[in-house]
């Protein structure tokens, strides 16, 4: 969120390039908007590594050099959609229908999945990998490879990693599209996209352990994802003021959060 005034002071000096002409405030809010909305549809993706390091039963101690490594790919991969995802939208004007579509069902797909669901799926994808990639069943260290009976395979380690930068991959499809209903100013989109997968993953072992308990925020997160793919089908015809859209999100998870909290109060007092 700090990274908003630093967005003011480029485009009010005119440092970076500005293809849609934003005023500084208009900037700084859409990076705001977006740095909410990526920030909103990250946590999920928190819970699926969590079950993948789970899956590879990798210890606290190990689990920095992978979330290290995962945060470089994701870099690089989100990189690569944003700029096909920006392109598509400039260039055919129809696809802006595609993405708001997308993210309407993969809101109603995120209400529909059950929790243990992911958990099995987690496994499947780790017993196909091992189809693949000979995986050790032992952990050496914070190593991606070893050694076992003379040849060189990867660790339980490696694997997590492979899985991590997988999932981040599948959640950048979700989450590009929805930024770009923001704004289409790449240099807006990719910041706010990787600032809030750095703030998140920062703090993976506090949220991996809290969030769970915020049951609730996934409903406020399928609302977003409603609005947001409603804003994108919309934007040939409506133009939807972007403080409505920071208050819409805010409030979403605002709600997500208070009456998960209540929920857990009454089941404490139980």
């Amino acid at each position: 969120m700090a990274f908003s005034v630093v967005v003011y002071y480029l485009y009010q000096n005119g440092l970076i390039n500005n293809p849609n002409n934003l005023k500084p405030s208009n900037a700084m809010a859409k990076y705001i908007t977006g740095y909410l909305i990526e920030l909103s549809l990250s946590v999920d993706n928190l819970f699926v590594i969590a079950m993948i390091f789970k899956a590879y039963k990798i210890p606290p101690q190990n689990q920095h050099r992978a979330l290290f490594w995962g945060i470089i790919g994701a870099i690089l991969f989100r990189g690569i959609v944003i700029y096909l995802g920006v392109f598509l939208i400039q260039k055919i004007s129809w696809m802006t229908y595609i993405f708001g579509a997308f993210l309407i069902f993969t809101a109603f797909k995120m209400i529909m999945t059950d929790p243990d669901d992911e958990e099995a799926a987690e496994e499947k994808s780790k017993k196909t990998l091992s189809r693949f990639l000979p995986i050790s069943a032992n952990l050496d260290g914070e190593k991606f490879w070893t050694i076992e009976n003379g040849k060189r395979i990867a660790t339980p380690l490696f694997g997590a990693l492979l899985l991590i930068e997988f999932s981040d991959i599948v959640f950048a499809l979700d989450s590009i599209p929805a930024i770009i209903a923001i704004t289409t100013d790449t240099f807006l989109v990719f910041s706010s996209n990787i600032f809030a997968i750095l703030g998140l993953r920062s703090m993976y072992f506090f949220l991996a352990n809290m969030l769970r308990k915020f049951e609730y925020l996934e409903y406020s997160v399928a609302a977003i994802l409603v609005f947001v793919g409603l804003k994108l089908m919309a934007a040939h015809h409506v133009v939807i003021p972007e403080w409505f859209s920071l208050a819409f999100i805010f409030l979403s998870l605002l709600v997500g959060v208070i009456v998960s909290i209540r929920k857990m109060k009454k089941e404490e007092a139980k």
